[in-house]
C-alpha cells in the first residue's frame, strides 16, 4: 500500500485529530513544571545580575578612588623631585651646597607625610645628602634597580621601581627617582624620594572589604608594590601571569572581571585601572562568595519551595497518567510502527535524506501547485566529484561516511520546510526548491558547494585535495504540458556542464537548454 506524502502547504486530511490523553497530561505537567522552574531561573538570574552590577559599580568606584590617590601621591613626589633636580643640575651638589640641600630635603619631607625621605646619590651610588640629619655609611646603592636604571637610561622622566627596604631604617618604601646630569648631559647621580608603603596600607584599610577581599598596587610589568592584606613575603612578586596583566590590560586600561587570583586562587570580582601618568596599576576585589552571599541564601530558599511544588504536581500527574498509560501505550506503539514504516519507505537509511520514491511524489505535488499558482520551481542535481577514486582510496566504509557528511551539508542549506533534499542514487543528490527562481537556486547551490568544502574531507584523488561537489540547476514555471522527466533531464544537463567545465562549481541551464551561468568560488 503506498504511503501518502504530506503536502507542506496544505494540512492533510485528519491532521487535526485528537491529542492523546497521555501526551496531553505529560505536556501539561511538564509545562507547569517548566514554567515554575523558568520563573525561578529568571528571578534568580535577574537578582544575580543585579547583585553583580552593584558590585561592579562599587568596584569601579573603588579603583577610581585608588587610582586618583595613587596618581596624586606619585605626582606630588615627582613634582618635588623635578624642582630639586633642576636646582641641583643648575647649582651642583658640592660640599658647600650640602647643608642647604639637607634642609630643603627635610622641609619637603615634612610637607608631604607620605614621604619616607629624599636621598641624593652620586654617580658611584654613594650617599651625598639625605633628608635625615645623619648621612648613612655603607656600600651605597649601586646595586639597586632604580640606580642601574638611571645609569643605563638617559631619560629624564621619573622612574617608579619595585618596593625595597630603606637602608636608612629598614622601612618598606616605594622608590620614585630621577636622573641627575651635569651640564653636558652626563650621568652625575640619582635623586630619590621614598614613599612609605605604610601610607598605602593605611589608605587601603580605610575601605570596607570582606574577609577575602583584596586591594593591590603594582607596576605595569606586574611587580607587586603594595597589597591588602599585607604579606611581606608577597611584596615584589610578579602578577604578570595573571589574567589582568595577560588579557585584560592589553585590551582596556580599566574594567571589571570575575577571575581567580594568582596569589591565593580565590575567585573575586576585580576592578582594575592603569594610571594615566605613571606605569602603575591599581586593583580592588571582593570575593565571589561575599558578593553572592545573600543571593545564595535566596536561591536555596526559592529552589526548595519550587522543588516541593514541582514534586506535588509530579505526584499528582503520575497518578493520573498511570490510569491511562495502558491504553495510550498501544496507540503510541501503533503510531511509532507507522512512523518507522513511513521513514523506511520514504527516506534513505544511510544519509537520512528523502529517497527517490518520496522525491517523485513530491515532484508531482509541486508541479501541480506551480501550475496553479504560476510560481517557479527549481531543481538542483549534484554529484560528488571523483567519488569512485575516493572509494578506491579509502574503502566503502569511509565512502559511506563521506556520503553522510555531504548529506549533512545538504540539509544544513535547506532552510524552508518546503525544500526537499534527496539522495537520488549512489553519490548523486537532488534538492527540490518550490517557489524559487533561478537566482535563488544558484545561491542555494553555491551555499551547498561551500558547505561541503568547509567539511575539509581529505580526498587524495581530487585536484583540490578535499571532497567537492558539482551542481546543476534548472528553474522554470510548470504548465500542464510539462513532465517531471524534463525537469530532471535539464538539471542533469546543467550538472554535466558543471562537471565538464572542471567540477567543483555550479551551473545553471537556461530555458533554451544552453548554459546560462557558470559560477565557482575558489577557497
Amino acid at each position: 500500500m503506498p504511503i501518502p506524502i504530506p503536502d507542506p502547504h496544505h494540512a492533510p486530511e485528519g491532521a487535526l485529530k485528537r491529542l492523546p490523553l497521555l501526551k496531553a497530561a505529560v505536556l501539561f505537567i511538564a509545562a507547569v513544571c517548566l514554567c515554575l522552574c523558568g520563573l525561578l531561573y529568571l528571578q534568580l538570574e535577574q537578582s544575580r545580575r543585579h547583585d553583580l552590577a552593584l558590585a561592579e559599580v562599587s568596584s569601579s568606584n573603588l579603583t577610581r578612588a585608588m587610582a586618583q590617590q595613587a596618581e596624586d601621591t606619585f605626582m606630588k613626589a615627582d613634582l618635588v623631585l623635578t624642582s630639586l633636580v633642576d636646582w641641583i643640575e643648575a647649582e651642583g651638589f658640592d660640599v658647600a651646597q650640602t647643608p642647604r640641600l639637607q634642609k630643603t630635603f627635610a622641609r619637603r619631607v615634612q610637607a608631604l607625610h607620605q614621604l619616607h625621605g629624599i636621598f641624593l646619590f652620586d654617580k658611584r651610588g654613594q650617599w651625598v645628602v639625605t633628608s635625615f640629619e645623619n648621612l648613612p655609611r655603607g656600600p651605597g646603592v649601586a646595586d639597586r634597580e632604580y640606580f642601574r636604571f638611571h645609569q643605563q637610561n638617559v631619560s629624564s622622566q621619573a622612574h617608579i621601581g619595585p618596593a625595597i627596604r630603606s637602608r636608612e631604617n629598614g622601612e618598606w618604601i616605594i622608590p620614585v627617582s630621577r636622573r641627575v646630569n651635569d651640564q653636558d648631559g652626563n650621568f652625575q647621580g640619582v635623586l630619590l624620594a621614598g614613599i612609605k608603603m605604610s601610607y598605602f596600607d593605611q589608605f587601603f584599610k580605610s575601605f570596607s572589604l570582606d574577609n577575602n577581599g583584596t586591594m593591590f598596587l603594582a607596576l605595569a610589568d606586574g611587580t607587586l608594590l603594595a597589597r591588602r592584606p599585607f604579606v611581606e613575603s608577597q611584596i615584589g612578586t610578579s602578577l604578570a601571569q595573571g589574567e589582568i596583566f595577560q588579557t585584560l590590560l592589553p585590551s582596556a586600561t580599566s574594567g571589571n572581571a570575575m577571575i581567580g587570583s594568582v596569589v591565593d586562587g580565590i575567585v573575586r570580582l576585580y576592578g582594575y585601572r592603569q594610571l594615566d601618568a605613571y606605569p602603575v596599576v591599581v586593583a580592588a576585589a571582593s570575593s565571589e562568595d561575599a558578593i553572592f552571599k545573600d543571593w545564595y541564601d535566596t536561591a536555596i530558599r526559592s529552589s526548595v519551595i519550587v522543588a516541593l511544588v514541582v514534586l506535588g504536581v509530579g505526584l499528582f500527574g503520575w497518578m493520573f497518567i498511570h490510569q491511562v498509560r495502558a491504553g495510550e501505550r498501544i496507540e503510541a506503539d501503533l503510531r511509532e510502527a507507522q512512523k518507522t514504516l513511513e521513514l523506511i519507505a520514504t527516506h534513505d537509511s544511510l544519509t537520512g535524506l528523502a529517497n527517490r520514491r518520496l522525491f517523485e511524489r513530491a515532484l508531482e505535488i509541486e508541479f501541480g501547485r506551480g501550475a496553479r499558482r504560476s510560481s517557479p520551481l527549481s531543481l538542483i542535481m549534484l554529484d560528488i566529484d571523483y567519488f569512485k577514486r575516493y572509494n578506491d582510496a579509502y574503502g566503502h566504509v569511509a565512502g559511506d561516511h563521506c556520503l553522510a557528511e555531504v548529506a549533512r551539508a545538504l540539509k544544513s542549506c535547506c532552510h524552508r520546510n518546503a525544500d526537499l533534499a534527496v539522495r537520488y542514487g549512489g553519490e548523486e543528490f537532488a534538492v527540490l526548491l518550490p517557489d524559487t527562481d533561478v537566482h535563488g537556486a544558484l545561491t542555494i547551490a553555491e551555499q551547498i558547494r561551500r558547505s561541503v568544502m568547509d567539511k575539509n574531507i581529505i580526498h587524495s584523488g581530487s585536484p583540490t585535495g578535499y571532497v567537492t561537489v558539482s551542481l546543476g540547476c534548472y528553474s522554470f514555471v510548470p504548465t500542464g504540458h510539462d513532465s517531471t522527466e524534463m525537469l530532471i533531464k535539464r538539471a542533469d544537463a546543467a550538472l554535466y556542464q558543471a562537471k565538464h567545465s572542471g567540477r567543483n562549481r555550479s551551473a545553471v541551464l537556461s530555458m533554451e537548454g544552453g548554459v546560462e551561468a557558470l559560477m565557482r568560488s575558489d577557497r
